[in-house]
């Protein structure tokens, strides 16, 4: 599979040009995810060098950061049984990424964040009210 298809090239890229621009927080465009473990990859920018992305990476170790990685080295990585590391096709998120981080410090990963964030949209969705009764 081809981790990036044009269409989500062309939009990081987009979202990259406008990381100067005050109030930039866009959510993730793309999710890419170890089929055998937890490390997960969430970008919203990819530079002009076509292969440093910027977003939210977990490795499993309980500590998901902001910062860059490498698209290339994504790719290269080969695990067991001749598989590698894939991009989910079903994401979709509104959330900013912001949000995503800070969820997933608290929860521990990126994984427990989705479920978290998952929840708090269906409460939403619901009327149900929050955990911390505001609402």
């Amino acid at each position: 599979m081809t981790l990036l298809t044009p269409a989500l090239r062309e939009a990081l890229a987009r979202n990259a040009a406008r990381a100067d621009a005050p109030g930039h927080d866009p959510a993730p465009l793309v999710k890419f995810f170890n089929p055998l473990g937890p490390a997960t990859w969430l970008a919203t920018e990819l530079g002009a060098d076509g292969d440093t992305l910027f977003g939210l990476a977990d490795l499993g170790f309980g500590c998901p950061e902001l910062g860059s990685f490498s698209l290339g080295e994504i790719e290269r990585l080969r695990l067991p049984f001749g598989l590698s590391i894939e991009r989910d096709i079903a994401f979709d998120t509104a959330i900013p990424l912001s949000l995503w981080a800070e969820t997933a410090r608290i929860a521990g990963s990126i994984l427990l964040a989705e479920r978290v964030l998952a929840t708090r949209a269906a409460e939403h969705l619901h009327g149900l009210p929050s955990p911390k009764g505001d609402g």
